[in-house]
């Protein structure tokens, strides 16, 4: 099933309606839907799908023949093409008279096992731009790879490209459609446990409970998640032992640097450059308090969902795991769920805000949303504010997220106001997200004063 990418596709659709030459570059984490995407968009037009192996030259020059060799109809292309160089020619040739698509998948393979490929496209595309019909699409899963060699300044394509895609996982309402079976609660647990990664949500089922969901994939060795966190780092990074105790000791609650590499026992130097190289790759998060530029309060935390669950409790219990007790652990996991979506709910509201201002259903047209922490001097001490977002030096919205089985009581409201008093904005908003509801007081208090929500999840539309 093929859900939500309606801008990526409508991006790809205009591009191939121009007929003529077009040059898109889509890149993305691996698992992320790259090729269900060009699939889908080629799906019912003349092309060409080469997928690159990590092979060598000859291997991916023969696949790529027989890749034109079955869009020409059996014609006999394999004496034809002794070089990559005479193989594209012949596809810009082709595509003088009618609109192709040349679409190659894993390019980072193939320019790997071609050092001249990259320098190759670019002759071509310069000769052949202005007589040619194609559109060729680059599509590649190393992410530092295709920045540097594709898109940066430096590369030889670079400013040959007419668009580029980077593929995100889908948000949470995106994830929802693929769920649409499950309960709204159970849709957010899911989305917490293994994100908007489409590789990931089709080893889920709607149709069975959270724990049969947990047990069949994160708690059974022979699945296909069991192993991915470890599996995906092998392929991304040198050495995954170390990537791994970075990411464990984030999961586990090591936030600060100083935190990160004491728990590691490395230089918080080496940290630094490993934990780069994991915010490249969309696993690790860098977060400083909102609207303030100073690193010295950074924090880091684990971005991908799947990535968070699985370092939070799997390590720990895979001694129970691999000897098949996955009843035991799952009674381990149960009770901390709640505590763990806390995160996942305030990602959840980030995104309800942001399509309410999109649709113009938010009173404050805020730049961007973010968490703040700080040190409340009245109080003389730390608090944090879940959500903030600003419209300009007067204007701001304040929000708190709740995700527990109790309704928010008129105390969290209070004691949002009350952190807000730490900012001199004159115009505040106040929302209040709760899983389960708002007591009386605190609906009689929101409805007595101006600019309090009240979002109940139920209400968000899901």
């Amino acid at each position: 099933m093929f859900i939500g990418r309606e801008a990526e596709l409508n991006t790809l659709h205009n591009l191939y309606k121009s007929d003529k030459f077009e040059f898109a570059v889509i890149y993305g984490r691996r698992r992320v839907g790259k090729t269900a995407l060009i699939n889908q968009f080629i799906c019912d037009k003349r092309a060409i799908y080469f997928m690159g192996v990590e092979s060598n030259l000859k291997q991916n020059l023969e696949n790529f023949s027989k890749s034109i060799m079955d869009f020409s109809n059996g014609f006999d292309t394999l004496s034809l093409f002794l070089s990559f160089q005479s193989a594209l020619e012949y596809v810009f040739k082709l595509a003088e008279n009618e609109r192709i698509i040349l679409a190659i998948d894993e390019y980072p393979y193939v320019a790997q096992s071609s050092k001249s490929f990259a320098s190759t496209l670019q002759f071509l595309i310069d000769k052949y731009k202005n007589t040619s019909k194609l559109m060729l699409i680059l599509c590649g899963s190393s992410m530092s790879f295709m920045e540097d060699n594709v898109l940066a300044y430096k590369a030889p394509l670079y400013g040959r490209r007419t668009a580029q895609i980077k593929l995100l996982p889908f948000n949470f309402e995106e994830t929802c459609i693929y769920l649409k079976k499950m309960s709204n609660i159970d849709k957010a647990i899911i989305y917490g446990i293994v994100g908007g990664t489409p590789q990931y949500l089709l080893q889920m089922n709607d149709k069975l409970r959270i724990e049969d969901n947990i047990k069949n994939t994160f708690l059974n060795p022979m699945s296909f998640l069991y192993e991915e966190p470890t599996n995906l780092l092998k392929q991304e990074v040198r050495e995954p032992a170390i990537y791994t105790a970075i990411i464990t000791a984030i999961a586990t609650g090591s936030s600060r640097m100083s935190e990160i590499s004491s728990k590691v026992s490395e230089d918080t130097n080496v940290c630094t450059n490993y934990i780069k190289s994991l915010i490249n790759l969309g696993i690790v998060q860098k977060e400083i308090p909102y609207g303030e530029k100073t690193t010295r309060k950074s924090v880091y935390s684990i971005a991908d969902n799947m990535f968070r669950f699985w370092y939070r409790f799997i390590p720990d219990n895979n001694s129970m795991i691999v000897r098949g007790a996955s009843d035991l652990v799952y009674k381990r996991i149960e009770p901390q769920i709640s505590n763990y979506m806390g995160k996942i709910f305030e990602e959840i509201c980030k995104q309800y805000l942001w399509k309410q201002l999109l649709s113009r259903n938010c009173p404050i047209e805020f730049k961007s949303l973010g968490r703040w922490w700080g040190n409340d001097p009245i109080g003389k001490m730390q608090v944090e504010i879940d959500i903030m977002g600003e419209e300009d030096k007067n204007t701001a919205l304040f929000a708190e997220c709740k995700w527990t089985n109790e309704k928010v009581d008129v105390g969290i409201l209070d004691t949002l106001i009350k952190r807000s008093d730490l900012f001199d904005y004159k115009t505040k908003y106040y929302y209040l997200f709760s899983k389960s509801g708002f007591t009386k007081g605190c609906e009689e208090k929101a409805s007595a004063m101006s600019r309090v929500v009240l979002i109940d999840y139920d209400d968000m539309g899901i």
